[in-house]
């Protein structure tokens, strides 16, 4: 699906960034993996190299210029060539009503969540328009409601969700597509850990919580990282070539929209 392409991926971590990746890889891609921890995406590197693809670890702030200048230098000298750009960095400011919550922090999380997905994909357009590239942008099920505490993050999400149809429309002309990835739970470590915190705090089991969340979702379960990943690779893959501008939300029926 994205055989001999480039994907680059942002913030990869151990949950969705790394299965991203891997299943970018696993489908014929090199990819070039951004984070600011060195360690973590050497990992990952060598996993995406033990499925017989290329990997590039590039230790990166997308929030500071300089380094996202870098990235962008480091990846088309290795490769040549960029084909597809995953925006997956994300930060969660204090979760506080809007009434008390610290402007700095607000702030905080506009840099990364929406200011270096523009400028990485700003930096990134040239080689993407070379062939007719793409861009994902993960957002967040937090845009699909406004519930308490969650007002600073979906003011950075919704931000987002608006970058992407803007720039779907300035790219366009160059053969640029840019989507939206929309994720809901996704059943991974932190989520485990954070699950483990409130069952410990209910005095009841983590598969407890997981059935209680689980049955408000009209598939009866929490999606899988690979299952988000494999939304993503449809989106930079030419399944979607004529498709832009559009937000897939990855939920499992958590909500519709």
């Amino acid at each position: 699906m994205l055989e001999d392409k480039v994907v680059v991926v942002s913030g990869v971590g151990p949950g969705l960034g790394r299965s991203i990746a891997l299943r970018a890889a696993q489908s014929g891609a090199d990819v070039v993996l951004a984070a600011r921890t060195e360690s973590r995406i050497a990992e990952i590197a060598r996993e995406v190299e033990a499925t017989g693809r290329r990997a590039l670890a590039v230790p990166t702030d997308i929030t500071d210029d300089e380094s996202a200048a870098a990235l962008v230098k480091a990846a088309t000298d290795a490769f040549g060539r960029v084909d597809a750009l995953v925006n997956n960095a994300f930060a969660v400011p204090p979760l506080v009503d809007l009434g008390e919550v610290d402007f700095a922090d607000v702030r905080a999380g506009f840099e990364t969540n929406v200011y270096a997905a523009l400028r990485l994909t700003r930096l990134f357009s040239p080689a993407l328009a070379e062939h007719r590239g793409s861009v994902v942008m993960i957002n967040s099920a937090v845009i699909r409601h406004s519930k308490r505490l969650f007002g600073s993050y979906k003011m950075s999400k919704a931000a987002l969700l608006s970058l992407a149809q803007s720039l779907a429309t300035e790219l366009g002309p160059q053969g640029i597509r840019v989507n939206t990835v929309a994720p809901g739970y996704i059943w991974a470590d932190a989520l485990r850990e954070g699950f483990g915190q409130w069952a410990k705090q209910r005095e009841v089991t983590v598969q407890d919580i997981y059935d209680e969340v689980a049955a408000t979702l009209d598939l009866g379960r929490l999606p899988e990282p690979d299952e988000v990943a494999d939304s993503v690779l449809f989106l930079l893959s030419p399944l979607s070539r004529a498709v832009t501008g559009h937000c897939l939300d990855v939920n499992a029926g958590e909500y519709h929209h």
